[in-house]
């Protein structure tokens, strides 16, 4: 192996070691140096065709505006009203069920000769004695016991008809007489001992009969949702535009907060969006005139909006749409249908599927 710098002060490296170290140096210096070489001239010798054409200045106004919506609902608080098969079939359950359970024991729940056990047996006595009270008498161990089955639209499936008959068996028949033996009342003495029997509440409330929309206890089968009004006239779920460096969670937490106010109590489910409303922008064309060609700067006049929707739910409260910053001038609670025909045509479209049937 041959030495470099033989005699010299120099320190001693062989030729293996120089050929490393001239490796591991960089090599951008000589094409620097090459660059520099090249003429000014020679740059004019590239055709015209190779140089990229200018771009025009880029607006002032952004072509979107990112904004973070709210689907605020609030859910079913009835399950959905029966079929008539539905009543049917669940009847038919429920004698199914007097069939395969034990016999019912009076003396394990009521003891001999007390009002409790005079009521019972008086009650009893009027649906043939069985302890079922709903299911018109029906008497499992009879030799009929096997016919536990009814026709659609039997009267006996209705829900009124089962309300009826338990409204009627929660009446007091037997109470405790002055010698402390049990006495029959009859008649007007039921409510001077009972007092007042609370009836079940109705589907319907009076706020489905007045048809306000801006009352949460309206259409109690369905899932109501929260629309306001712009300015401008058209209704669309809450929105806003997102501040400085917020998400579209925290963007959905303020715009909810600066829209209807603090008196809800109100849950945002999850950090994704369910879905996005797309306005695109309004465009005008700007004709730029140069000495090489004319090119359209196509600048949007107003910008578009790119709505990302985050879904919430109201557990109490009530909106309250007074000093709101957007502008919003009145609110609804609104299902799917009673939606379609008030927002846009196009908006419907978009946030269709993000809405539930039911």
């Amino acid at each position: 192996m041959g030495l470099i710098g033989a005699g010299l002060q120099q320190p001693r490296v062989c030729s293996s070691c120089l050929r490393t170290i001239n490796r591991s140096i960089p090599q951008y210096r000589r094409y620097a140096a090459t660059a520099t070489a090249v003429k000014a001239s020679d740059r004019s010798n590239y055709s015209q065709a190779t140089e990229p054409k200018k771009i025009p200045a880029a607006s002032s106004l952004p072509e979107y505006i990112v904004q973070s919506g709210v689907l605020l609902s609030r859910p079913p608080i009835l399950t959905k009203e029966p079929s008539s098969f539905e009543k049917a079939f669940f009847f038919y359950q429920k004698r199914l069920n007097e069939r395969l359970v034990m016999p019912f024991t009076r003396y394990f729940y009521f003891k001999k000769d007390t009002p409790a056990d005079t009521d019972w047996k008086i009650k009893a006595k009027e649906r043939d004695y069985q302890p079922a009270r709903e299911l018109g008498g029906y008497n499992p161990y009879s030799d009929v016991g096997w016919n536990d089955e009814l026709l659609v639209g039997d009267k006996l499936s209705e829900t009124s008809t089962m309300v009826e008959a338990l409204v009627r068996d929660s009446h007091v028949r037997a109470v405790e007489g002055k010698d402390g033996k049990a006495m029959v009342v009859e008649g007007g003495e039921q409510e001077l001992h009972e007092g007042k029997i609370e009836m079940p509440l109705e589907r319907t409330t009076e706020a489905d009969r007045k048809h306000d929309v801006k009352r949460l206890d309206r259409q109690l089968e369905r899932t109501l949702y929260l629309v306001v009004k712009k300015p401008e006239g058209s209704w669309e779920f809450p929105h806003g535009p997102l501040e400085g460096r917020e998400n579209l969670l925290q963007a959905a937490e303020r715009v909810l907060v600066q829209t209807a106010g603090v008196n809800m109590n109100t849950w945002l489910v999850g950090h994704a969006p369910v879905g996005a409303y797309v306005a695109p922008p309004v465009y005008e064309a700007k004709l730029i005139k140069n000495e090489e060609a004319n090119a359209a700067d196509v600048s949007p006049k107003k910008p578009g909006r790119k709505v990302f929707f985050m879904k919430g739910r109201i557990m109490a409260g009530q909106a309250n749409l007074k000093g709101n910053i957007f502008g919003f001038t009145d609110f609804k609670w609104l299902t799917k249908e009673e939606i379609q025909k008030t927002v846009s045509e196009k908006y419907f479209s978009d946030v269709k599927d993000m809405l539930a049937d039911r």
